[in-house]
């Protein structure tokens, strides 16, 4: 089949990308050009490789999924880009949207979510796995935690993923690639934020609201 849609898989995980390499090649429509296990080399691949699309994970070392995609949009805006991604609450869908992501589905997806997703996006539209956003009324606490996370930085939302998942400042610094005491400075600002006095407070409050889970 000519004109292929051309892919650059991006997850961490080589057992992860082989698997969606192996479920794209069940159609003609779909050639796989590349591959990235982080955000530094994922955007090294988008500008000499040029593809289609770039189907990208959020939860990777280095500069993480949102940022990469900050990053990529930047450069070339008109870049489309679809999450897969483990994360399935509504505040990594809609960061993502906003970071310039053209859609978002969850590895927990029915197989032929993720062809239908990138032949929709191929096609000028949006993509958003059924049910990942949510429009019923929510209580004033938990608007007020998404009002509060959504002001987020990108990198103080990294950074509180982590935490959430009860990663130490020392192994955040390590996944992230920062110093200790910039990890600790932005520790002590979400801490603020969210008026809690400690780690174990904070990550307690995220995994109350899903936030943060892998």
């Amino acid at each position: 089949m000519e004109n292929k849609i051309r892919i650059v898989l991006v997850d961490d995980h080589a057992v992860v990308r082989a698997g969606f390499r192996m479920l794209l090649a069940t159609q003609d429509a779909f050639e796989v050009i590349g591959e990235a296990s982080r955000g530094e080399q994922a955007i090294q691949q988008y500008l000499e490789l040029q593809p289609d699309i770039m189907v990208m994970d959020l939860s990777m070392p280095g500069i993480g999924g949102l940022e990469t995609i900050r990053r990529i949009k930047h450069r070339d805006n008109a870049a489309l880009i679809l999450v897969f991604s483990v994360h399935h609450e509504q505040v990594y869908v809609h960061r993502a949207l906003a970071a310039g992501a053209k859609g978002y589905i969850t590895k927990n997806s029915a197989p032929e979510i993720l062809p239908e997703a990138i032949i929709a996006i191929m096609q000028g539209d949006n993509y958003v796995e059924q049910g990942l956003i949510k429009t019923q009324g929510k209580s004033n606490t938990t608007d007020n935690m998404h009002a509060i996370i959504n002001g987020f930085s990108q990198r103080e939302f990294d950074v509180f993923t982590l935490l959430a998942q009860g990663l130490s400042v020392h192994k955040i610094a390590d996944e992230l690639c920062l110093g200790y005491k910039t990890v600790a400075n932005y520790a002590t600002q979400i801490k603020k934020k969210l008026q809690v006095d400690s780690l174990i407070a904070l990550a307690q409050l995220a995994n109350e609201w899903g936030i943060g889970q892998r």
